[in-house]
């Protein structure tokens, strides 16, 4: 069966924005059928309603690879607790399960079923930055990998993408995809 990849974008984002395309390129080039959905309503819909539609439009299975960037880091955990297979790999970039600053954050849930997400991915990674200006750092990166192991990489890259911060690359999630 084909690999398949993933890829969603954070709060505001969409498809084109810094490494998503890039990453989508090199995951085709490997042989994965890649997905980088819009979804505007990552972060600004409740994830009650907004849930539904992204499990509707998509085949999860032992070959999926997951990648979240910010609010679609977020997003993982909830798409992680309801999907009823385990996947091959989830990376979530500048993620996180509390709310990371004084916004709104409908992509959370009120809680989490952490064994449920935790049995639904054989490989989790945690990418955060020390220096992340909307406090999906490090400290969120950490209270994840707590509850749920996997692997932590810190770094001092910022929001890893922003509109004030081009990222077009991010080699470190090339190599560590399966």
């Amino acid at each position: 069966m084909q690999r398949n990849a993933i890829i969603f974008h954070g709060t505001g984002g969409n498809p084109e924005v810094c490494w998503l395309p890039w990453l989508g390129r090199q995951l085709a080039d490997r042989g994965y059928a890649v997905e980088i959905p819009h979804y505007p309503g990552v972060n600004a819909e409740p994830i009650a309603t907004f849930l539904p539609k992204v499990l509707g439009n998509h085949r999860f299975d032992e070959n999926t690879v997951l990648v979240g960037h910010s609010g679609g880091a977020a997003l993982l955990l909830a798409v992680l607790q309801h999907i009823d297979v385990t996947v091959a790999q989830a990376v979530l970039v500048a993620g996180y399960s509390t709310r990371p600053n004084t916004g709104d954050e409908p992509v959370l849930q009120p809680d989490y079923d952490w064994a449920a997400i935790k049995s639904h991915v054989r490989d989790l990674y945690f990418i955060n930055s020390r220096m992340d200006p909307y406090g999906c750092d490090d400290k969120q990166g950490r209270a994840m990998f707590e509850r749920l192991g996997g692997t932590q990489i810190v770094r001092d890259d910022g929001h890893f993408g922003d509109h004030d911060q081009p990222y077009p690359t991010f080699e470190l999630l090339d190599r560590i995809i399966a």
